[in-house]
């Protein structure tokens, strides 16, 4: 088997960085015990992990309180625990045609159980949204506005700040899916007018699987997802009001969260900003070096434009699954091709019937890697 090229970061970043192997060897040696369930020192220790880590996350988000910031295993639970613990019968709600779904399955669950309103705003092809229809669902009072702030099928950068600007003005609680954006665009809360921040731990903030949370604004009160233990007000029969232990029964993933706290770290040293310039950079060459060859369509921005590590192209003469099994298996190039669980958005980029093969790029990726792949699509296609 070929050395591998990762080029998967939208789905979980790889290599971890070096700092975020230690911190969970770490913790599984010195804070194993369960955090808030006991006072002995290494319960201790452990509940210093998860404390440390919530306050690294608001120093990345802007947020003002660690306790606002709830920890679940990764974006998908942090989205149904905002959407199903928010909503009630008859409730409506607004998103856009990119939404993962992780976002659109629990709107279409809760239309179907409590008979919710969902509207999903339409967007062209180039993932850019259509803000007059945008404007015109809002006069209508959403209890919720949901937005994916960059598309993992196309790589396009929704204006979050300005789409949370007007939910409020309507009166509607703001939720930002960041699966795609943390770690690699800014993102202050308070600056953006985020309710909710639903952030996965294990992609651009380099941590491993099982981690994300979810930012919950003191101003809103959530019906947790789960209900059981969680080591405070025992001797209720109900679940308890302070946070974050309203929303986090059970027994925590520690030793991921200390790993997550260390690539927190490394994005903050790193930066956003220079982590986004880098990434967006190397989408650029891909762009570039693949935009000529025959039948090959880039889906998303323009070159040029602003967008996400992600580069996603269809074949009018090859099966994206196709393609995607070749550059594995021929080149050790790892990326994906599929559906990318966003069916709207492929309806948007006319590619539900074919899927699409993604290309995503991480901070550590390199431009040999990516002329590597350049150089191998050229192979690819000109043997057809």
């Amino acid at each position: 088997m070929k050395p591998v090229v990762y080029l998967d970061h939208a789905a979980t970043s790889w290599p971890k960085p070096p700092e975020v192997m230690k911190a969970m060897q770490i913790a599984m040696e010195e804070a194993a015990a369960n955090p808030g369930r006991g006072s002995h020192q290494m319960a201790v220790k452990a509940s210093r992990v998860l404390f440390e880590t919530r306050r690294v996350l608001s120093r990345l988000f802007g947020v003002h309180n660690p306790n606002d910031v709830v920890f679940t295993h990764n974006t998908t639970e942090a989205l149904n625990l905002a959407i199903k613990g928010l909503l009630h019968k008859g409730d409506r709600v607004v998103a856009t045609m990119v939404e993962h779904n992780s976002v659109r399955r629990p709107l279409e669950f809760l239309k179907r159980t409590l008979g919710i309103e969902v509207e999903y705003i339409p967007v062209n092809d180039q993932g850019e949204l259509d803000m007059l229809k945008l404007k015109a669902a809002l006069s209508k009072r959403p209890k919720l506005v949901v937005c994916s702030h960059s598309s993992n099928l196309l790589g396009s950068i929704l204006p979050a700040a300005e789409i949370g600007e007007l939910a409020h003005e309507q009166g509607a609680a703001f939720l930002l899916d960041a699966a795609q954006s943390a770690g690699c665009l800014d993102l202050d809360v308070n600056a953006m007018h985020v309710d909710l921040l639903a952030f996965p731990g294990h992609k651009g903030l380099l941590g491993p699987q099982g981690t994300g949370g979810l930012y919950i604004s003191p101003s809103i009160d959530l019906e947790p997802l789960l209900h059981g233990g969680t080591g405070s007000q025992s001797e209720e029969k109900e679940q308890p009001v302070v946070r974050p232990d309203r929303y986090e029964a059970g027994t925590p993933n520690t030793m991921g969260i200390a790993g997550l706290k260390a690539g927190v770290e490394k994005v903050l040293e790193l930066s956003p900003q220079q982590i986004y310039k880098h990434e967006w950079g190397l989408t650029q060459r891909i762009m570039e070096g693949i935009q000529n060859i025959k039948g090959l369509r880039i889906l998303g921005p323009e070159r040029g434009k602003p967008r996400t590590g992600i580069v996603s192209f269809v074949s009018a003469e090859r099966d994206s699954s196709g393609i995607a099994f070749q550059l594995d298996r021929e080149y050790g190039i790892a990326v994906r091709a599929g559906m990318h669980c966003t069916p709207l958005a492929h309806e948007a980029a006319d590619t539900l019937q074919t899927g699409a093969v993604r290309v995503s790029v991480g901070v550590d990726t390199s431009i040999d890697e990516v002329d590597t792949l350049i150089d191998a699509i050229e192979v690819i296609f000109d043997k057809t």
